[in-house]
């Protein structure tokens, strides 16, 4: 592309968007700063607020309060058209009867671009994308991962410093979609742009994110970095929805340093942020856990839960122990391929982790 592209800096500030004749906002007061450059995922589940406000940002809605700034400069009443911001739809949106090169070079001519220098700048989005040899293609002509990637291209062709997402790879196969996190990715670094990309899928943003905003019923529930967020989840809501957890509730005992539930008492990793006698749940990921052997055996360090094996489940680089702890409650265990244990279904095994392994969050937040 001819321009260098540079990312803006992205201010939301207290939005809320309540539609007309209903009791609930669809956003509740979001406020959130994305730095120049950044790529910020809003991550949750339907009806969580994440598209809206997408949609507020894009200029296709208008928010009932609040204001969203690029750069400093207050958007929130500017057309969308006017906004200059890039768009890319999980549904491609191609014009039919356009080929690749026309359908990118689109915007261009929209906002003036000359004939000739609009074709030179598509054909360099399309190289950004590895394209450019299918320029003159129809979109019939072309797979489901290459329409979209001619969609990426239309929308940096006119150098956009932000660039929204809207669940752009939701319609391709696992497959494909890893394919193209890559190529996202690796455009993210070559342009600079600031990428406000949605998505319900956590390995995804996972994979992609400077930072996520995890979305709950209208608000952030939580934002940070991929690993701040697997690792220190500050919510139950963020830890059971970012990757899979087993989770313990109980009551924090007066000394602050342990939770007891129904028949077990586990160490806690200090939480000064929860009042002793509260009730609260310890978070402990699979992979975090051990499986040792029958139930009985002798003692072990860190904290230790009897469980029967529901299921092993066989998944290439791991496996899946299926657990029913004695409290009714369920969970599993991840064992790396080549350290499995000798766990199958119907044993009564015993399961241990270190207390520092574990998070302490609030039960009801």
């Amino acid at each position: 592309m001819t321009d260098q592209t540079h990312g803006a800096a992205v201010r939301l500030d207290r939005l809320v968007q309540r539609y007309r004749g209903s009791d609930r906002a669809a956003v509740d007061d979001v406020s959130l700063d994305i730095a120049p450059g950044e790529f910020m995922t809003f991550l949750g589940p339907s009806g969580s607020g994440k598209t809206t406000t997408l949609s507020m940002v894009a200029g296709f809605a208008a928010p009932t309060s609040g204001r969203i700034l690029v750069d400093g400069q207050d958007i929130s009443r500017l057309p969308a058209h006017k906004r200059n911001l890039g768009m890319v739809f999980q549904q491609y949106a191609l014009f039919p009867h356009m080929t690749a090169a026309k359908n990118v070079a689109f915007p261009l001519h929209r906002r003036g671009v000359d004939k000739a220098t609009g074709h030179a700048r598509a054909m360099d989005a399309l190289k950004l994308v590895h394209l450019d040899h299918l320029a003159d293609r129809l979109p019939k002509q072309l797979s489901g991962g290459q329409q979209q990637r001619v969609a990426v291209a239309r929308a940096i062709v006119y150098n956009p410093p932000v660039l929204l997402m809207d669940e752009p790879l939701g319609a391709l196969d696992k497959k494909l979609r890893e394919q193209l996190q890559i190529e996202i990715a690796r455009i993210h670094r070559e342009l600079g742009v600031t990428i406000i990309f949605v998505t319900h899928d956590q390995e995804e943003a996972l994979a992609l994110s400077d930072r996520i905003a995890v979305f709950n019923e209208g608000r952030i529930a939580q934002v940070g970095t991929a690993k701040e967020l697997y690792e220190s989840p500050a919510t139950l809501f963020v830890a059971r929805f970012l990757g899979d957890s087993n989770v313990f509730t109980g009551r924090v005992d007066p000394d602050g340093r342990t939770l007891t539930g129904d028949g077990w008492t586990l160490h806690t990793p200090p939480a000064h942020h929860i009042a002793a006698s509260s009730h609260a749940a310890i978070v402990v990921r699979p992979e975090r856990m051990r499986v040792l052997d029958h139930a009985g055996s002798g003692p072990t360090p860190g904290n230790v839960l009897d469980a029967d094996v529901v299921d092993v489940v066989y998944l290439g680089t791991h496996r899946r122990v299926e657990l029913r702890f004695r409290d009714g409650g369920s969970g599993a265990v991840r064992e790396p391929a080549g350290k499995e244990s000798a766990a199958s279904r119907g044993d009564v095994v015993r399961v241990t982790w270190s207390p520092e392994h574990s998070v302490l969050v609030p039960e009801h937040r």
